[in-house]
């Protein structure tokens, strides 16, 4: 690769423990914007532009419900759930509420009046339905509940009660409660940071299969913070993420095998990641797979693919003086032809931001 190429397409794409903690103020402000437990969840877990995702009210038995739930009968008013029959969900899981109790019922209930779904929306009755199904050792709800209180939706804020409706959730199992009282850890805000705690909760969450526990435990193996320094463990975190095919897992990982760190060398399969992240809109990873493209670096050299990808990402952010100069030092009719190529992106960037 040319000495005149940026140093950047050698390290990781900037700090990304610095970028992990900053998501961690994002929790309350995402969780504002999208109603409902699911949906909330999705939005507040998140130290890039993807989010956990755990399962909606009722995917899952709670401890409360025990091993006594795989003798229930089928959960028809969730299945009407998911089959986006909501006033029949509505009405069968009142029912199930009237005639038994039932704790997964009411923070269906709750979803439903959070969302909308089959009723008006009415975030004090969806916090009200959460609060009886939290109070009962529903995970679910506990986590739904903590969104509201992070924000004052239902009620007023309080980031204590928050917090601690969190910590009970991750304790019983609930992987996006661990990833964002982890983050909380790392902001610092709430309670002295703690990388140590930090650490033990993303871990739990990783085992659970969250590729977005997986990076954010990887960043911290990757800068020896609140568990011993290991560029091995951090790689094999962001393969797994990666495979889960969580974009940053894989702009880093790809990087990482470009660079042989913490993992063999493979700029082909480093060239194949970097891609995929690359046509999922990562500047950063446009920005690498240009670079890899100018210089014929894990994939053969292509300029008007190259200029096509460079040109996506400076207008995304990610400007490069060498590949700057590499499209200006090519013929007129390859730089047309990147120029061509990009324009399908260009347009819908540009639309994005009108």
């Amino acid at each position: 690769m040319r000495a005149a190429a940026r140093g950047a397409m050698f390290v990781l794409a900037g700090s990304l423990a610095a970028a992990i903690i900053a998501a961690a103020s994002l929790i309350a402000s995402a969780a504002a914007q999208t109603p409902g437990a699911g949906s909330a969840a999705k939005s507040a877990a998140k130290p890039a532009p993807k989010a956990a995702a755990p399962k909606s009210p009722g995917a899952e038995a709670s401890p409360a419900a025990g091993a006594a739930g795989a003798a229930h009968e089928p959960d028809l008013a969730f299945g009407a759930f998911q089959r986006g029959f909501y006033l029949t969900a509505l009405q069968l899981a009142t029912k199930r509420v009237d005639e038994k109790g039932d704790v997964k019922a009411m923070t269906l209930l709750g979803e439903l009046y959070a969302n909308g779904s089959g009723v008006a929306r009415d975030d004090s009755k969806a916090a009200e339905w959460y609060r009886l199904a939290a109070e009962r050792g529903d995970r679910e709800a506990m986590f739904a509940l903590a969104m509201f209180r992070l924000t004052g939706r239902g009620g007023d804020a309080d980031r204590e009660a928050a917090t601690k409706l969190l910590a009970n959730a991750a304790r019983l199992g609930n992987v996006a409660a661990a990833y964002d009282l982890g983050l909380l850890y790392l902001e610092g805000q709430l309670f002295p940071q703690d990388y140590g705690r930090a650490a033990e909760l993303f871990r739990a969450a990783a085992q659970a299969g969250s590729p977005e526990a997986q990076y954010a435990l990887a960043t911290l193996y990757k800068d020896g913070k609140g568990v011993p320094k290991d560029l091995g463990q951090a790689a094999r975190l962001l393969a797994s993420a990666a495979l889960a095919d969580y974009t940053d897992a894989q702009l880093e990982f790809g990087i990482a095998l470009f660079n042989g760190t913490g993992v063999p060398k493979d700029e082909a399969q480093a060239a194949t990641l970097l891609r995929k992240a690359a046509r999922k809109g990562n500047p950063v990873a446009q920005n690498r797979l240009a670079n890899l493209l100018a210089n014929g670096k894990g994939v053969p050299a292509d300029p008007v693919e190259a200029i096509k990808w460079h040109l996506i990402a400076k207008a995304g952010g990610d400007g490069d003086v060498a590949l700057d100069d590499f499209m200006h030092r090519q013929k007129p009719e390859i730089q047309a032809a990147g120029e061509k190529a990009a324009k399908p992106w260009l347009d819908a960037i540009k639309l994005s931001r009108s």
